[in-house]
C-alpha cells in the first residue's frame, strides 16, 4: 500500500515560496484505478511526481508497503522508481533516436536483466498494448496514440507495483484516447493505477476512484481507504517485507547501453557530429604535425648526430696532450673566476690564461693496454651500470703503425699510393717548403687529437669499423654507405673503393690510386700556379676497369734485409730493384666492391679512397713478429739494427759501474770486425789525463792575446766569416769564456794527433791480433776506463728502440696507440664520458686516463639548440591542448542541453545521477575517439604535400614529417582522455539536473 502522510512541498519561486502541496494526506490501494482532478496549478502533477519519486517532499512522508521515505537516498528513490513505478506522460516521452523495442527494453537494461530475457518481456508488453508489429519503427514514424501505447508497454514492462498516468489522452483523439483508457482500465485489475486528468468524463468513466484537488489540498475523495482496509495492508506489507527483503537490485546503466544510447545519439544528428569531430580534431591535427614535424627534424638531427659522431669518435691517445684548456681560452669560452656587478666593463686575462694554458701543456701517458680490457668488458655486459653496452656503436683500435701501399702508374713505374707524400712533394717543388720540414710537421701535427680529424681528411687508406656483434663491418657502415658494385670484404686481402656521393675521386686519390700520372698532376700545378686554364677534361673508369687495378702491400718488416758486409739490416726500397723485389713479393689486394654515401648520409664515417677491414692489420701484425728484422732488434733491445749503434734511452741516468757493464755486454754481442772496430776507437782515445795535461800546459804558457790570435785561425778555418767580425766575437768574451773555448779546440786537436799517430801503429796488426789484445786489456781495466770507453767509444743511434719497431710494423695488439670510440648520439657520449669518469676514480692517478673532447667542444651548442626546438614545440603543444579541451567541453555542454529531456525521460524510469553522468562520458569519449581517429588521419594526409614542400625549400630528402604509429595511437588515447576531462564538468552537470524539469523540456 502507498500512503501520504502530511505532504507538503514548497517551491521557491522569485523570492517567494509558493505552497503546491498543503498537508495532503492519501492512501492507495495495492489495485485501483484513481483519478486525479483539479484544475491547472492545483497541485496534481506535483502529487503524481512525489509518488513516482521524480520530486522530493518538502514536510510530510510518503511510506510505501509501510516503509518511510524520509531516509531514502537518490539510489533508493533511482531503485523506487525502477523497480516500482511506471510513467505514462502526456507527451511520451520516448527516446527519439532509439526503436520502439530499444524504448521500451530500456528500462530491463537497467534493472540488469539479459538482453535475451528483456527482449521477449519487451515483446510480450508491447504485444499487450497491440504494437508488436511496430517494434522496428522510430517514435517520428508512429502516430500519437501508438507512441504513448509504447509509453504504456515500457511502464508495464518491468511489472511495477504502480503506473502513474500523468494526462495520459491529453495529446490524443477521442477515439484514440478510449484505446488508450481501455488499456489503463485492463492494468488496474493487477496493480495501482494514478491518472491524473483535467477531463471529469474519463475519470468518471474509467476510474474506481476519484480524487479531487483545488489550491493544494484534498477537496474529495469518492473512494478512500477504511480502516480495515489500512490494518489488512499493514499485515500484507510485513509479508511482503519478508518475502521481498534484499530482492530489489539498484539499477545499473552497463557501459555498452551508456555508449548505444550516446552513439545512437550522435548518428542521429551526422552532419553535426561530423562538423563537431573535425572540430575537435583540429587540436589533435595540430599537435600531430607539429609532432610530425618535429620527429621529422629530429630523425634528421638524429641521423645528422650519428653521422658527424661516427665521423669524428671520441679519441683516446697513448700520448696525449691536454690542449682543451687552450681551445677554450683561445675561443674565449674560459670561464672568468670573478664575479661583478653589471654596472660597469671589467677586464678579463684572456692572454694571462692564454700563456697559462701554453705552458700548463704536458704529454700524457695513457695506459690504453688496461683500459681495452675495460671498455671490451663493459660493452660486452648487457646488465653493466656504466651503460656502455648501449651507448658504445663501435670500437676501432688504431696502431702505431705505417700501411705500405703501393701500384704501378700509367708510365708502368711502382708508386706509393699515398696521397700525403705527392703533396709534400708538390709543396716542396713548387712552394719551395722543406719536404723533411713538412713530414716532422705532419708528425708532429698527428700527435695531438685536434689534427686528428685533419690526418684522417687526408688520408687514402683507412680501416674501417667492424661491428660490436662481431661482424666484419660495423652496421653504420652498412647504413651510411651503399653497394654500387661488387660485394663488402669478408677475407684480409680485399678492399672496395670509396666514391663521393657524385661518384668521384679527387685528382690526388686518382694519382694514388695510379689513375692518374705524375706528369699530369704536375701539369695541373704549374697552370694553377701561373693561372692558366687547362680546360675541363672529363675521365670516367669503369667499375670493372677499377676492380681490375691492382694494389700490393709491402709489410714493414719485409721491406730490410742483412747486410752481411756492415752486419747491419738495410731498407731494399732505397733501390729501384729492391723496391720491385719488395712489390714483386708484397701481398696482393683485391678490389672486391665499390662503395658511395647513400642519400641521406650527411657525414660518411670513410674520409678516404680505399678501405679495409681489421684483418689487414691484424695480418700485418702478426707477419711482423715472424720476420727475421723484428726478431734480430728484439734480441738486441740496446743496439740499433739499422745502424748499430746503442740506443739514446740506454744511457740516461747510468752510473759509472752501469757503463761499464753495459760496454762490457756490447762488445761480448759485437761480431769479430766490431770487436777490432772497438779496440781501434779504444787505442786512438786519448786518456783524460793526458787530455787535462796537455789543455793545462797549453793555456798556461799562452797569454790572452796568444789565445785570441790562435782562436782566430782556428775559428777562421771553420767559419765563412771575415776576420774583422771574429775579432769584434772573441774580443767581447769574457777571460773564462775565451779559455773554454780554446779547452774545447786544444781537446779536439789533441784526440785527432793522437788518434793519427795510433792508428799509423795498428795498421800492421791484423782483426785477429787486434780482437786478442782486446780481450786482454778488458777484463783489467777499471770501472772508470771502461766507463770513459762507454761515452767515448760508442756511436748512439738518433733512433729508439720502440722507433725501430714500429718502423718494421711490431705492435701489440692489446696496446693500441688509439682508441676510437663511437657513439650515435651526444648523449651517448656523455654515458662515454661518465664511465670514464668512473674509470679514473677506480684506478690511481697515474693511471688515469686524459683525453679531450674536441667535437664536443665545436658542437656544443646543438644540444642547446634541439632544446630550445623542443621547447617552443612543446609550448605550441600546450596551447592547441588547451584549446581543444575547451572547445570540447562546450561542445559537451551544448549535448547536455540537447539531451535533456532524454536526461529526465532516464532518471523516470530509474537511472541513476552517474548513468546520466556516464552516458554523456561515453559521448565525449566517442567524439574524442572519432576526432583522434579523424586528426592523425588528416595528418597523415597532410604530411604528404608537407614533406614536399620540405623537401622542395630545404633540398634535404631525408627531412620529411613523419607520424609514428605507436604516437598516433598515443594522440587518439590523449584525445579520449581530453574529451572525457573536458566532459567531466558537463556530464555532472546533466547528473544534477532535476528530472522533473528535465521532463518539461521541449
Amino acid at each position: 500500500m502507498l500512503e501520504l502522510k502530511d505532504i507538503v512541498k514548497i517551491y521557491p519561486a522569485g523570492g517567494e515560496d509558493v505552497h503546491a502541496l498543503k498537508g495532503v494526506s492519501l492512501q492507495f490501494r495495492e489495485s485501483e484505478f484513481v483519478a486525479i482532478l483539479g484544475p491547472s496549478g492545483c497541485g496534481k502533477t506535483t502529487l503524481l511526481n512525489i509518488v513516482g519519486g521524480l520530486d522530493q517532499y518538502t514536510d510530510g512522508d510518503l511510506v510505501i508497503n509501510g516503509i518511510s521515505t524520509k531516509e531514502y537516498k537518490d539510489r533508493d528513490w533511482d531503485t523506487y522508481r525502477n523497480h516500482s513505478v511506471g510513467f505514462v506522460f502526456q507527451t511520451y516521452n520516448l527516446i527519439p533516436h532509439q526503436s520502439v523495442l530499444q524504448n521500451v527494453e530500456i528500462a530491463l537494461t537497467l534493472s540488469g536483466v539479459s538482453k535475451k530475457e528483456r527482449r521477449k518481456r519487451a515483446k510480450e508488453a508491447l504485444e499487450k498494448v497491440g504494437l508488436l508489429d511496430q517494434i522496428k519503427k522510430k517514435p517520428a514514424e508512429m502516430s500519437g496514440g501508438q507512441m504513448q501505447r509504447v509509453a504504456i508497454a515500457r511502464a508495464i514492462v518491468n511489472n511495477p507495483d504502480i503506473i502513474l498516468a500523468d494526462e495520459p489522452t491529453g495529446a490524443l483523439d477521442t477515439e484514440t484516447s478510449i484505446q488508450v483508457m481501455d488499456i489503463l482500465k485492463e492494468i488496474s485489475k493487477d496493480r495501482l493505477v494514478v491518472m491524473v486528468t483535467h477531463n471529469p468524463d474519463l475519470a468518471n468513466k474509467y476510474a474506481t476512484r476519484i480524487v479531487k484537488m483545488l489550491d493544494g489540498v484534498i477537496t474529495d475523495d469518492s473512494k478512500p481507504v477504511t480502516e480495515k482496509e489500512l490494518k489488512d495492508a499493514e499485515k500484507i506489507n510485513l509479508e511482503k517485507q519478508q518475502i521481498k527483503k534484499g530482492k530489489k537490485k539498484n539499477p545499473s546503466m552497463s557501459l555498452g547501453t551508456s555508449f548505444g544510447l550516446s552513439l545512437k545519439n550522435l548518428f542521429t544528428k551526422k552532419g553535426r557530429t561530423i562538423l563537431t569531430s573535425f572540430a575537435g580534431s583540429i587540436g589533435i591535427i595540430g599537435i600531430a604535425l607539429i609532432y610530425a614535424v618535429s620527429q621529422g627534424t629530429t630523425n634528421y638531427i638524429d641521423a645528422v648526430q650519428e653521422d658527424t659522431l661516427a665521423s669524428y669518435p671520441l679519441t683516446l691517445e697513448a700520448k696525449h696532450v691536454d690542449v682543451g684548456t687552450l681551445l677554450k681560452t683561445f675561443m674565449g669560452k674560459a670561464e672568468s673566476q670573478e664575479t661583478h656587478e653589471n654596472d660597469a666593463v671589467y677586464t678579463k686575462e684572456m692572454i694571462h690564461d692564454l700563456i697559462n694554458s701554453i705552458n700548463s701543456m704536458e704529454e700524457k701517458e695513457n695506459d690504453l693496454a688496461a683500459f681495452k680490457k675495460y671498455i671490451e668488458k663493459e660493452c660486452q655486459d648487457e646488465n653493466s651500470k656504466s651503460g656502455l653496452h648501449d651507448a658504445v656503436s663501435g670500437l676501432q683500435y688504431t696502431y702505431d703503425l705505417e700501411l705500405l701501399a703501393y701500384t704501378i702508374d700509367g708510365n708502368g713505374n711502382i708508386l706509393r699510393s699515398d696521397s700525403q707524400e705527392l703533396l709534400s712533394e708538390l709543396l716542396a717543388k713548387y712552394l719551395n717548403m722543406d719536404v723533411q720540414a713538412l713530414k716532422n710537421a705532419r708528425d708532429t701535427m698527428s700527435m695531438g687529437s685536434t689534427n686528428q680529424i685533419m690526418e684522417n681528411a687526408s688520408r687514402l687508406w683507412q680501416e674501417m669499423l667492424s661491428g660490436q656483434d662481431g661482424s666484419l663491418i660495423s652496421p653504420v657502415i652498412k647504413k651510411q654507405y651503399e653497394l654500387a658494385y661488387g660485394k663488402w670484404p669478408t677475407k684480409y686481402d680485399e678492399v672496395v673503393l670509396v666514391l663521393d656521393d657524385h661518384n668521384e675521386l679527387d685528382d690526388m686519390s686518382l694519382y694514388s690510386l695510379g689513375l692518374r700520372t705524375k706528369e699530369e698532376i704536375e701539369a695541373m700545378m704549374e697552370a694553377t700556379l701561373n693561372h692558366e686554364d687547362l680546360g675541363t677534361k672529363l675521365q670516367k673508369w669503369s667499375y670493372e676497369e677499377i676492380c681490375q687495378k691492382e694494389f700490393r702491400i709491402i709489410l714493414n718488416s719485409d721491406c730490410f734485409a742483412l747486410d752481411e758486409t756492415s752486419g747491419n739490416y738495410t731498407d731494399l726500397r732505397d733501390t729501384n730493384a729492391g723496391l720491385k723485389y719488395l712489390y714483386d713479393n708484397g701481398l696482393k689486394l683485391k678490389v672486391t666492391g665499390i662503395i658511395r654515401p647513400n642519400e641521406d648520409t650527411s657525414s660518411g664515417m670513410i674520409t678516404g679512397a680505399i678501405a679495409y677491414t681489421k684483418l689487414l692489420t691484424e695480418h700485418i701484425v702478426k707477419h711482423a713478429d715472424e720476420s727475421k728484422a723484428v726478431q734480430a732488434q728484439k734480441k738486441t733491445p740496446t743496439k740499433d739494427i739499422f745502424t748499430g749503434a746503442i740506443f739514446k734511452e740506454s744511457t740516461q741516468n747510468k752510473t759509472d759501474s752501469d757503463k761499464a757493464k753495459a760496454f762490457m755486454k756490447y762488445v761480448n754481442d759485437s761480431t769479430p770486425e766490431e770487436k777490432a772496430a772497438i779496440y781501434e776507437k779504444i787505442m786512438c782515445t786519448p786518456s783524460k789525463e793526458l787530455v787535462e795535461q796537455t789543455i793545462q800546459s797549453t793555456i798556461g804558457s799562452l797569454s790572452r792575446e796568444q789565445m785570441n790570435e790562435l782562436m782566430m785561425q782556428n775559428l777562421g778555418t771553420q767559419m765563412s766569416v771575415d776576420m774583422e767580425s771574429i775579432q769584434t766575437y772573441l774580443n767581447n768574451m769574457s777571460d773564462e769564456d775565451i779559455k773554454e773555448l780554446f779547452s774545447q779546440a786544444i781537446e779536439e786537436q789533441v784526440k785527432q794527433e793522437y788518434a793519427m799517430k795510433v792508428m799509423a801503429q795498428l795498421v800492421y796488426l791484423s782483426d785477429d791480433q787486434k780482437i786478442s789484445a782486446l780481450e786482454k786489456m778488458l777484463p783489467d781495466s777499471l770501472v772508470s776506463d771502461l766507463a770513459n770507453y762507454y761515452d767515448e767509444v760508442l756511436e748512439f743511434s738518433d733512433s729508439t728502440y720502440e722507433d725501430n719497431l714500429k718502423k718494421l710494423g711490431c705492435v701489440d695488439l692489446d696496446d693500441p696507440f688509439s682508441i676510437n670510440i663511437f657513439t650515435s648520439t651526444f648523449a651517448g657520449k656523455d654515458v662515454i664520458e661518465d664511465a670514464i669518469a668512473d674509470y679514473n676514480a677506480k684506478v690511481d692517478d697515474m693511471e688515469e686516463i686524459e683525453y679531450t673532447d674536441y667535437i664536443g667542444l665545436l658542437l656544443s651548442s646543438i644540444t642547446t639548440i634541439i632544446n630550445a626546438i623542443s621547447y617552443v614545440l612543446i609550448a605550441f603543444v600546450s596551447v592547441s591542448l588547451i584549446v581543444s579541451s575547451i572547445m570540447i567541453g562546450v561542445i559537451t555542454l551544448i549535448s547536455v542541453q540537447e539531451r535533456t529531456k532524454e536526461i529526465g525521460i532516464l532518471r523516470a524510469i530509474g537511472a541513476s545521477k552517474k548513468n546520466v553522468s556516464s552516458m554523456f562520458n561515453a559521448e565525449t569519449v566517442i567524439i574524442g575517439f572519432t576526432s583522434g581517429l579523424l586528426g592523425v588521419v588528416v595528418t597523415y594526409l597532410l604530411c604528404i604535400p608537407i614533406n614536399l614542400i620540405l623537401h622542395a625549400l630545404t633540398n634535404i630528402n631525408n627531412l620529411s614529417a613523419t607520424l609514428p604509429p605507436l604516437v598516433a595511437l598515443i594522440l587518439i588515447v590523449i584525445s579520449l582522455l581530453l574529451t572525457l576531462i573536458a566532459g567531466i564538468i558537463p556530464s555532472r552537470s546533466a547528473a544534477k539536473k532535476d528530472p522533473v524539469v528535465a521532463l518539461r523540456t521541449e
